[in-house]
């Protein structure tokens, strides 16, 4: 056991010798004579030293184990990219709602949303149209006031972080309990989009409420300012036309301003009438 501890610290020293200077090498570069007075007589120790060591090494007295390898300083691993959110899931494996364009998806739609239970915890996809925040409130009505506030917020650094709000009034109070746990955002295209998760169930407060009830679901998004959430872009933001239900996977589409006038009963009638009469000439 000695002797193989004796081994193990040659060819440590012989590695070592490798990459740093010994006491001697000093000496060497002042002068070109040993302590003998004989010229090169450093450099034949440090030949027949490397040589002595690599023969022995070579010699098969040590195994594989017991030789000592330098292997290069580990790299950081790489960063899982984002996710895209699969819009194909909506209604089968979790619900969504979409506002905007008819036939719009999570990279085209105004707003976008997506939940969907996964143990003890409710995950929550988020994306708008904007260069700063997109949010989701819980409400017990379909107004804002006293409501509990999910929001993604993109900072002047590029980072895209998950707050948490209530509303008081028309005012957007962030709270520092923040639920939110697994959280990752991005910011792409103009577009901010996040994933995070919250539990179902929460200890009793009035700014965090149990998703395990039924809410009405508040739709909003806006510009930011240094990290700081701004009033939302739109006078009206969408609400949910019922109270939803985590445990009923729905996938709801509502259109937007620009395309709503097109889908009410009323203009339908209108058109059709104008068609019929641009067909059918005047008299």
């Amino acid at each position: 056991m000695l002797l193989q501890l004796q081994l193990l610290l040659l060819l440590f020293l012989s590695c070592w010798h490798g990459v740093t200077s010994s006491p001697t090498d000093d000496s060497v570069a002042r002068s070109d004579h040993g302590d003998q007075g004989e010229p090169g007589f450093e450099g034949q120790n440090q030949d027949s030293y490397s040589t002595f060591a690599s023969d022995f090494i070579g010699s098969g007295h040590l195994t594989q184990e017991d030789q000592i390898q330098c292997y290069p300083f580990p790299t950081a691993p790489p960063v899982d990219p984002f996710a895209r959110i699969k819009v194909s899931d909506c209604g089968v494996t979790k619900g969504c709602f979409r506002y905007g364009k008819p036939g719009c998806d999570a990279e085209t739609c105004d707003y976008f949303l997506s939940y969907r239970r996964i143990g003890a915890d409710v995950e929550f996809e988020l994306s708008a149209d904007t260069d700063g925040w997109v949010a989701v409130g819980f409400s017990s009505d379909k107004k804002m006031g006293g409501d509990d506030v999910m929001g993604c917020v993109h900072d002047d650094n590029g980072r895209v972080r998950i707050h948490h709000f209530y509303n008081v009034g028309q005012w957007a109070k962030e709270i520092k309990r923040n639920p939110a746990r697994d959280e990752e955002g991005i910011f792409e295209n103009n577009r901010v989009t996040c994933r995070f998760k919250r539990p179902v169930y929460v200890s009793r407060e009035e700014t965090i409420v149990d998703l395990h009830l039924s809410w009405y679901y508040l739709f909003a998004w806006g510009p930011a300012i240094q990290g700081s959430i701004t009033r939302h872009d739109i006078d009206a933001p969408p609400v949910s036309d019922h109270m939803i239900s985590i445990y009923k996977y729905e996938d709801v589409f509502m259109p937007s301003a620009a395309y709503q006038m097109f889908s009410s009963p009323f203009c339908l009638l209108l058109i059709v009438a104008l068609t019929f009469y641009l067909l059918m000439g005047t008299p």
